[in-house]
Order: C-alpha cells, then sequence, then structure tokens
C-alpha cells in the first residue's frame, strides 16, 4: 500500500538510498536537502533512476524552511538529517555543541510539532527517527554528538508513550558504524578550531576506528523496511 513518507537528511548516505527505495516501491516520497545545489542534485538522480521523487529545500536551522516542511501532511515523517562534531567536551566549542541540538534535535522538533498534530487529528500516523549506537553508548570525543542522540532516545522514548494511544507510532533506528562519508567528515570536523598547542586534551589519530566500515546498503535496506511497516519493532 502506497504511503506519503516525508525524509529530512536526503541528500547522501542513508537517507539518499531509503528515498530513492521507497519511491521505486511506489511510496508518495517528499526528500528534503540541506541546500539548494544538493536540491537540484538529488532530483537529478531520481530523474536518472527512473524515480517520481519530490525534493524539497530544508536547512534546520531555517525557519522559513521548516515552516514549509511543516506544511505537509505524510502518513509517515522520518526524521533522519544530523550533522556529527568532534572533539573533547573541554575543548570543542560551545557554537558547535548548541548547533549540533539546533540540527540533531530542536529543528526536528519543531518539524514534529507542526506535523504530527495532523496525524493526531486522524489517529493514524508514524514517526521514525534516525538515532545512532552514539544514542545508546558514549564515544569518547564525540561527547556532543552523543548528547543529541541520548537525548533523541528520551524524546522519542515520552513521545512512544504520548501518541501511540492516538493512533501515532514511534520508532527509532540506530545504525553502527557504517561506510556512507558521515563518520569520516565528523572525526575531521575538529581541524576547523582545534590547536594542538593550546588543547586541554589532545585529539586521537581516529583512522583505526574509521576503518572496516559497513557498507551502508544492510543499513538502507533496514530502513526501507522498518520505514513503511505497519508495527513498530
Amino acid at each position: 500500500m502506497s504511503q506519503k513518507i516525508l525524509v529530512t537528511g536526503a541528500s547522501s548516505g542513508f537517507g539518499r538510498g531509503t528515498v530513492l527505495a521507497l519511491a521505486r516501491q511506489g511510496h508518495q516520497v517528499v526528500a528534503t536537502a540541506e541546500t539548494w545545489p544538493q536540491v537540484r542534485e538529488l532530483r537529478a538522480e531520481a530523474d536518472r533512476a527512473n524515480v517520481d521523487l519530490q525534493v524539497i529545500k530544508l536547512n534546520l536551522l531555517d525557519p522559513i524552511d521548516l515552516d514549509h516542511a511543516g506544511s505537509f501532511d505524510p502518513d509517515v515523517l522520518v526524521l533522519n538529517a544530523g550533522v556529527m562534531e568532534g572533539g573533547s567536551i573541554v575543548d570543542i566549542p560551545m557554537q558547535r555543541v548548541r548547533e549540533s541540538f539546533d540540527v540533531n534535535l530542536f529543528g526536528h522538533l519543531q518539524l514534529v510539532q507542526s506535523i504530527v498534530p495532523k496525524m493526531v487529528a486522524r489517529k493514524s500516523g508514524k514517526v521514525a527517527w534516525t538515532s545512532s549506537m552514539g544514542g545508546i553508548l558514549v564515544v569518547p570525543f564525540l561527547g556532543a554528538y552523543c548528547a543529541t542522540k541520548h537525548a533523541i532516545e528520551a524524546v522519542a522514548g515520552s513521545r512512544k508513550a504520548e501518541l501511540e494511544p492516538h493512533g501515532v507510532k514511534v520508532a527509532t533506528i540506530n545504525p553502527g558504524v557504517f561506510g556512507t562519508g558521515f563518520n569520516d567528515t565528523g572525526a575531521e570536523s575538529y581541524e576547523q578550531w582545534y590547536d594542538a598547542s593550546s588543547a586541554v586534551v589532545p585529539m586521537p589519530d581516529f583512522s583505526e576506528s574509521l576503518a572496516g566500515q559497513a557498507d551502508p546498503q544492510e543499513m538502507i535496506d533496514a530502513m526501507v523496511e522498518v520505514i513503511p511497516a505497519s508495527e513498530c519493532v
């Protein structure tokens, strides 16, 4: 059965593979990307793949973008966008910490508050949030990122209890270390601000932990199964 599905963070990685696969299955997919060049590139990819995919711009720090995305009324809302900032908790700039929460948590919460009331009103719908193994475990030098994912787990758990009596299902998806490029960019993000001569805690070499990342297609296949499923596991 075809469903209307809105997916954030669809310009690359899990999101990109998932929206294309869901569209191939006949779902009415609205995919969001952060910048206009990403929007145009994803539209071109959908054309090359011969799938019907609606792509809109959504920068989760932009109130106008959030208002536009919030005007949609999907059967399933997939909160997939995210950023990873590396750095020790004592050294990482507070701006980076705040931006991580603004993107990973608060921007998505605003989207939820725009879309989920429509689901509650009709007594049906589903919200799936891409969390992380970092929402269950803590990874040194990724404390800010893990903190946002722990917050997502708390919000999703509360939301599940609050919404399911009203016909709205809630699920979280917790990927590990997959080779989408997300972990690699997160591991080098600190280079924008890090100064070894003044750092309180020296940054380690992440190269070993990034070796042998899993094939992202495995996670994409799981997301394509979980997102439209009638039951949440």
